[in-house]
């Protein structure tokens, strides 16, 4: 079984991932397309993502690429999270994930209708209420969720899920089943009602976001093609890493690599990885590299087992629930996390001895972050203790 060191993994995530400077993509299409999608589920990350990927990455290229040209569209993907893709994965995400997704979304979302004590016949009631809504989105164009319930009344009635856990919460009908509509295929998240900061979205019919119906795709060409995506993008992986990656089954996972014609290699500490089989040549180094990624950026979230690239530092740079705070990479490892500062300023904190070439690069790339944000200043959606520590 051929072997894939640590240094032949690192190489291949500098430059399949755009991350080293002479590796940035063209334009925030091709930075996405890169690593397959773009963590969506904290507003800002699309655009930080993107920006690391790319030599300029201004939010204007990438709301241009969302709002006026439409390649780059925000859907329900992979694990049931949304991210920002090139528009024509569309088909594949869907076939691929939201086939096994959305019923178990509608079902979960009948059952607390149902314990809301809302109607007796809750699917009957949802299909209604779905309807209406639909048909107030045609009349419409777009709407936000708050302007949609004024049309549908029935949209504003409350239900409560978490129940027992910490993130017990009451909410009105209208997110859920707007969401519940996106993963089946039928409506699509457009513009924000604020600015690139913001998760509050107008809606709009899909095809009338894309312009036509999407394509359905043949479930199993569906995740065959995504576990090609994926092995190009973040291969050498393991088969634990995909099913993690992707939110599948043990047996969809099998399925799809067996029909990718995987090749299987060693990976440091003997867990067996796979590969393309047109992708088993080593990678060229690229150049000494320094970046700083966002929370949930793809990169950081692209396998499951990350102690290759990670090291220790999981508890420090992720919360409880596994979601990734922002983190200062050198040379194909987190050595550290990043904040902004109340003004905006960005600051960071190593975690590990980088040489003075290696700090001196780091300092260069939070100065021209913190250029970038031009005085806008984010708070990770998912905070962690160095983000807090250092955001103070």
């Amino acid at each position: 079984m051929p072997r894939v060191d640590l240094a032949e993994r690192r190489a291949r995530l500098a430059i399949r991932h755009r991350l080293a400077p002479s590796e940035r993509a063209p334009d925030p299409v091709e930075a996405a397309r890169a690593v397959v999608a773009l963590h969506a589920s904290d507003p800002p990350s699309v655009y930080l993502a993107a920006r690391a990927r790319t030599e300029q990455g201004s939010v204007a290229e990438v709301e241009h690429a969302l709002y006026g040209e439409r390649t780059l569209v925000r859907l329900t993907g992979m694990r049931n999270t949304l991210f920002v893709a090139p528009a024509d994965l569309e088909p594949v995400i869907a076939g691929a994930c939201l086939r096994a997704i959305a019923p178990r979304e509608r079902r979960r979302l009948e059952r607390l209708v149902q314990s809301a004590g809302i109607a007796p016949d809750a699917a009957a009631w949802l299909e209604r209420v779905e309807r209406e809504a639909l048909a107030a989105l045609s009349r419409r164009g777009e709407a936000a969720g708050a302007e949609l319930s004024k049309e549908v009344p029935a949209l504003r009635e409350p239900i409560r899920f978490g129940e027992g856990t910490r993130w017990e919460t009451t909410t009105s009908v209208t997110g859920r089943l707007l969401s519940l509509l996106a993963a089946e295929g039928r409506v699509a998240r457009g513009r924000p009602r604020g600015s690139w900061v913001s998760g509050q979205y107008r809606w709009m019919l899909n095809e009338g976001w894309l312009g036509a119906d999407v394509a359905e795709r043949r479930a199993e060409d569906a995740e065959a093609e995504l576990a090609r995506r994926w092995l190009g993008s973040f291969g050498p992986g393991t088969a634990e890493d995909l099913r993690w990656w992707t939110g599948w089954t043990v047996k969809t996972t099998r399925r799809a690599l067996a029909a990718t014609a995987s090749v299987e290699v060693e990976l440091d500490g003997g867990e067996v990885g796979h590969l393309l089989p047109d992708d088993t040549e080593p990678a060229s180094p690229p150049e000494p590299w320094a970046a700083l990624l966002p929370a949930l950026d793809p990169t950081v979230m692209g396998w499951l087992e990350r102690r290759w690239y990670l090291g220790e530092h999981a508890p420090t740079l992720f919360d409880r629930n596994g979601n990734a705070g922002p983190t200062v990479w050198w040379d194909g490892r987190v050595v550290g996390g990043w904040a902004q500062r109340p003004g905006a300023e960005v600051v960071f904190r190593l975690l590990e001895d980088v040489g003075s070439e290696g700090a001196a690069v780091i300092e260069a790339e939070a100065a021209r972050l913190t250029a970038w944000f031009e005085g806008t200043r984010v708070t990770p959606r998912f905070r962690t203790p160095l983000e807090r520590e250092l955001a103070a």
